[in-house]
């Protein structure tokens, strides 16, 4: 991947969190966080830390399930505020979950997913439900995973590694019910998920409104991406 050759000699200074904030990585190692996935996965490290960011790298390697990297801490209402860089040559799928639980007997993390999808990074902010037994866009509401470009937010804005800094903002706020979403400061969701994060479909995975925040490796892809400066301020 010429793109990723040319950037990865590059050491990423960890920049420290805002006043008021919480950083949720340290820059170097992966404290604060596990890996949650089938027993087959959980050692093939596909989540590290390089040159400063949280890396996940499945290059040549499609054969896995999903492979989440989770924060051991809840949160319930919270802002959250991190950079994401992604790569032209590399067509996986990743997400940030928020408010979510894992299920280890079913190897499940059910919860709301704001999506973060490279070869098509206006989905990028888009919320994702992947609770069971919902399992589809809630925002924009569809019924089923199916989504195309007719839903790309106005004004949205994305960079590719090879572009500027590389480097992409994503600011969510959960707040009660609502989760709102800005990708490079463009607001891109403002979601009421009251009826729906509350209902009982959440109630019964104790999510939606509390849980654990994730990053996602989507089974069966390939993909190269980074996470950076992730900060939080939990809200009263």
């Amino acid at each position: 991947m010429k793109t990723l050759s040319l950037l990865l000699p590059l050491v990423l200074a960890a920049s420290p969190p805002p006043a008021g904030w919480v950083s949720l990585f340290d820059g170097k190692t992966l404290t604060g966080w596990r890996v949650s996935s089938k027993p087959e996965d959980r050692d093939r490290r596909f989540w590290k830390v390089e040159n400063g960011a949280i890396t996940c790298d499945s290059r040549g390697r499609k054969d896995h399930n999903y492979v989440w990297l989770m924060t051991d801490r809840e949160f319930g209402d919270f802002e959250l505020k991190l950079k994401v860089r992604s790569f032209r040559d590399s067509p996986g799928n990743s997400g940030v979950q928020v408010r979510s639980r894992y299920d280890t007997a079913a190897c499940w993390l059910d919860g709301p997913q704001i999506d973060v999808h490279p070869p098509a990074p206006w989905r990028t902010g888009l919320i994702y439900d992947e609770t069971r037994g919902v399992q589809r866009w809630i925002s924009p509401s569809l019924p089923s995973a199916a989504i195309d470009a007719s839903y790309a937010p106005k004004g949205w804005k994305w960079k590719y590694a090879d572009e500027g800094d590389g480097w992409n903002d994503l600011h969510i706020l959960c707040r009660g019910a609502s989760i709102r979403t800005i990708v490079n400061g463009v607001p891109i969701t403002d979601f009421n998920g009251a009826g729906i994060l509350d209902d009982e479909k959440h109630a019964a995975r104790n999510v939606g409104l509390r849980g654990h925040i994730a990053l996602q490796l989507h089974t069966g892809d390939d993909l190269y991406i980074q996470y950076k400066d992730i900060v939080i301020k939990p809200l009263p």
